[in-house]
């Protein structure tokens, strides 16, 4: 069993630890997503569209499409019908008591997930976090590497160490933190800040944050700052309950969702459907109309012809500095 690390009491160790901890950076990705890296002024916005039945629709034209930056019309340059272009996965674990009754059911499904939705060119990390955040694997192709990350998951209880199997009743345990924020926080400015293309962070979690030394506008200003979509399946102990709210700012803010799961069954069909998701985008590219280098924060909406259809897009992004 995994023993418990020590609550880090400041930030900047926390930090500092985390650094010391990591593996080398991975080597530079495939050259189809350096062409979106390098492309600093065109914001690249990865889009999914919804019918009135929750059906992704696929037969969208450019023309279908509206975007405006601060309520300013932008001229769309750049339109594709994205299945090819890599991407960067981060798998985020909630091993704090709360969740101990469904770990069993979050390894399978999460392990199904990422053998689905991974392709050739593909990469993706797994993270726990409970009171500590613990990078079980970093950025790999090698799906069993990936497996054998999410099967390492064990449920951090401070009064008595780490769990598996059958533990007690869970109103009966100490439960001391859960840094879900700093998690997404350090996933973001740690390791997915240096990837390119198309990025984001699944996250299996009942939302409830205790401890966290980042509040959630920093994890969210983080996401935003590196085009990461945040997704999360609320997975919740009816002792302890799931903070909706929290769940829908950090999946609404940076144009992700989110899927509840009281059972194993559905949280491998919430999983199903965000592997769907991540593989039926639009990529609408634009040159801001507002140039200036000015690095605040601008405000994007997308919207199609058709009123009825739900988009699915970030709400902004940060603009250059310098």
């Amino acid at each position: 069993m995994r023993s418990i690390k020590k609550v880090v009491t400041q930030w900047t160790a926390a930090l500092v630890v985390w650094t010391l901890a990591l593996p080398a950076l991975p080597l530079e990705r495939p050259a189809a997503a350096q062409v979106i890296k390098t492309q600093v002024n065109l914001v690249n916005l990865f889009v999914t569209v919804r019918d009135k039945n929750k059906r992704i629709v696929g037969d969208l034209k450019q023309e279908d499409f509206k975007v405006a930056e601060d309520n300013q019309d932008q001229k769309i340059a750049f339109f594709s019908k994205e299945v090819s272009l890599p991407i960067t996965l981060a798998l985020l674990l909630d091993t704090s008591g709360s969740e101990q009754f469904m770990l069993g059911a979050i390894q399978e499904a999460g392990s199904a997930f990422l053998k689905r939705v991974l392709r050739k060119g593909d990469e993706a990390l797994v993270m726990s976090f409970d009171s500590d955040v613990d990078l079980l694997s970093d950025f790999t192709e090698d799906r069993a590497q990936l497996d054998r990350a999410v099967h390492r998951t064990r449920i951090n209880i401070p009064s008595g160490g780490s769990i598996g199997g059958n533990p007690g009743p869970i109103g009966s345990r100490q439960i001391t933190g859960t840094a879900l924020y700093d998690a997404i926080y350090l996933a973001c400015s740690e390791k997915l800040n240096t990837e390119a293309g198309r990025k984001a962070i699944v996250i299996v979690t009942d939302a409830q944050d205790e401890g966290s030394k980042v509040k959630i506008e920093e994890a969210v200003e983080a996401a935003q700052r590196t085009d990461t979509v945040i997704h999360i399946i609320l997975v919740a102990d009816p002792h302890f309950g799931a903070n909706t709210g929290a769940a829908k700012k950090l999946a609404e803010e940076t144009g992700g969702r989110v899927l509840s799961a009281s059972s194993g069954k559905k949280l491998m069909q919430a999983f199903d459907e965000i592997s769907e998701e991540l593989r039926s985008q639009y990529t609408l590219g634009y040159y801001p109309s507002n140039s200036t280098r000015d690095g605040k924060f601008r405000k994007i909406k997308v919207e199609t012809a058709n009123r009825d259809l739900k988009v699915l897009a970030r709400k902004g992004y940060y603009a250059p500095k310098g």
